[in-house]
């Protein structure tokens, strides 16, 4: 395609909205905007007597987006050689699970008047585990009847997924139940609202929500069967002809741009939609993911994505979060892993326990790089708010060893930003346990940008050397490339990927002595992980404290 054409990205995060466009020939970024959703705290709605409640209003997604496209496309036009005509497409991502019940003209039944207060109307963020129960009893049902469900999506269905979240609704409010036509995640919305489609049978499901968090897969002919589900609950059973039958990949076209969007937002008419992502595996993408290279996109949590050729069988791996033929590029299988809690885990610490406000970061920072690995005589479980990968289970709670009557602000947020590395290993260890090989490490979001501390300890407690994406919005850019591909710029996404992908000059490389150090830690946070974490294990914990003080002491006196 010639010179000068453009697309745009659009990443729905946890908290605000992001667009992107970008050159589709050179990824040269000409306008970028973001908007923070409104109501509640930062965007969420919480209950002060559930901590597992996290709920966001569609119609605040909708507002957010609008400002922020119309921002990203004055900031474009203020370039000489941008056309608001030449932008060929649009992708979209979101986070997931994030279903939210609509009527049957797919209007969210939190915005109408009926249902604007009630927090069961709005859409269930992806974070929100008011669902423990009914995952756990999913699990159970497919683990004796069908267990070829959970082999593809580690051993465990989560509670952060699209049907223990749907079954929970019908539990605790069937009028909204009852009042959903169907439910639809997050990144299946946008793309459908935008396209103007108001018939639930003429959305189009993408492969990577569809297949990470609702089950789906073509070997047992795409949802669970209506069997299955009536052993749940028979409303579920009543529910499912109403949901999908077919899901699809990124490339293809989820519809185009409507009159009514064009107008509220200032595109092009007809503009080609990108069927719709999770906002991570586009992070991947826009971090330049290919065979053998880990993208880790690190956030308030974190995802860990892979792919692998489909020309080839691939295993099934336990305690990831799923196996899924093409959800993250065409051709490919995609793996998702990730952790529950990242930077949100130091921001609790920072707001909660240190009772502060997020300008004590740098004063901890400074101080925590100044100590070495094991110096302070700390091992941190990063459970707090359970464990994703690999265990999966979310009533897992965090664990600090160690403490004194000496041990500092700064030594624990080193201790947590440790805990957080040993549980990413974790992962990795599995990964390549069941036989995926992993190259290089590919690492994107606020955190990898902002804190070399973090980064550095990352790089020693894998003992693998880390590169950082050169974008700042690499879901929006992951959203851009398929938005380049839906509108007929690229045949295929790793050609995008090639011209569009690039990676910062910064490199952290692994410190020997750090590693060594770091090797005998880890041996000590997987017999905590273990002991905590996998039942009927039995281990001895006599020893462990006096082997965190003696590798204290020995550091100090080096």
């Amino acid at each position: 395609m010639a010179e000068n054409y453009f697309s745009m990205g659009i990443d729905f995060g946890s908290n605000s909205v992001r667009a992107l466009i970008i050159d589709v020939a050179t990824g040269k970024e000409l306008g970028t905007a973001s908007s923070s959703y409104a109501g509640g705290e930062r965007g969420i709605y919480t209950d002060a007597g559930n901590p597992h409640l996290a709920r966001q209003c569609p119609g605040a997604y909708i507002d957010s987006m609008t400002e922020a496209v119309k921002e990203a496309l004055a900031k474009a036009s203020k370039k000489d050689d941008f056309l608001v005509e030449n932008i060929v497409g649009i992708g979209v991502d979101a986070t997931a699970s994030t279903p939210l019940p609509v009527d049957q003209n797919l209007v969210p039944l939190a915005m109408q008047e009926k249902f604007k207060d009630n927090l069961n109307a709005k859409a269930w963020m992806w974070k929100d585990h008011t669902s423990i129960t009914e995952a756990e009893k999913i699990t159970a049902l497919a683990s004796d009847i069908r267990p070829q469900y959970l082999a593809k999506c580690g051993g465990t269905y989560s509670s952060e997924w699209f049907f223990s979240k749907i079954w929970h609704c019908l539990n605790i409010d069937k009028e909204v139940f009852d009042a959903a036509h169907t439910w639809l995640d997050f990144p299946d919305f946008i793309p459908a609202l935008l396209a103007g489609i108001k018939d639930p049978a003429q959305v189009k499901r993408g492969i990577c929500g569809a297949g990470h968090k609702a089950l789906y897969c073509k070997e047992w002919g795409g949802l669970p069967d209506k069997e299955f589900f009536k052993k749940l609950d028979p409303k579920l059973a009543e529910l499912l002809p109403r949901l999908f039958t077919e899901a699809y990949t990124g490339d293809q076209i989820a519809g185009k741009l409507c009159e009514e969007w064009a107008g509220k937002l200032g595109l092009k008419q007809g503009t080609p939609i990108s069927v719709g992502f999770i906002d991570a595996h586009l992070g991947a993408v826009g971090a330049g993911v290919g065979k053998g290279r880990l993208t880790r996109i690190i956030g308030t949590s974190s995802c860990d994505i892979m792919v692998a050729p489909n020309d080839n069988a691939l295993p099934d791996i336990p305690g990831v979060c799923g196996v899924v033929d093409g959800s993250v590029i065409p051709g490919y299988y995609g793996i998702e892993a990730g952790q529950a809690a990242v930077g949100d885990i130091f921001n609790w610490f920072v707001t909660k326990v240190c009772d502060s406000n997020h300008d004590i970061f740098k004063k901890l920072t400074q101080k925590a790089s100044a100590l070495r690995p094991g110096q302070s005589g700390l091992l941190a479980l990063d459970w707090n708010n359970g464990n994703r990968c690999v265990l999966a289970d979310p009533k897992l709670t965090g664990l600090l060893v160690g403490q004194t009557l000496h041990t500092t602000q700064a030594e624990i947020y080193r201790a947590l930003i440790e805990g957080t590395a040993f549980g990413a290993r974790k992962i990795i260890d599995r990964l390549e346990e069941c036989g995926i090989h992993i190259e290089e490490i590919i690492n994107c979001g606020g955190i990898a940008e902002k804190d070399p501390m973090f980064m550095q300890i990352c790089a020693d407690v894998f003992n693998r050397t880390m590169k950082i994406s050169a974008s700042s919005e690499t879901c929006a850019l992951g959203a851009a490339i398929y938005g380049a591909v839906a509108g007929g710029a690229y045949k295929k996404v790793e050609d995008a990927q090639a011209k569009i992908c690039s990676f910062k000059d910064t490199i952290y490389h692994p410190v020997p002595e750090n590693v060594t150090v770091y090797n005998e830690l880890y041996v000590l946070y997987c017999e905590l992980y273990e002991s905590f974490g996998v039942e009927g294990t039995t281990c001895d914990h006599s020893q462990l404290m006096k082997k965190l003080i003696s590798l204290r002491d020995a550091i100090k006196k080096a």
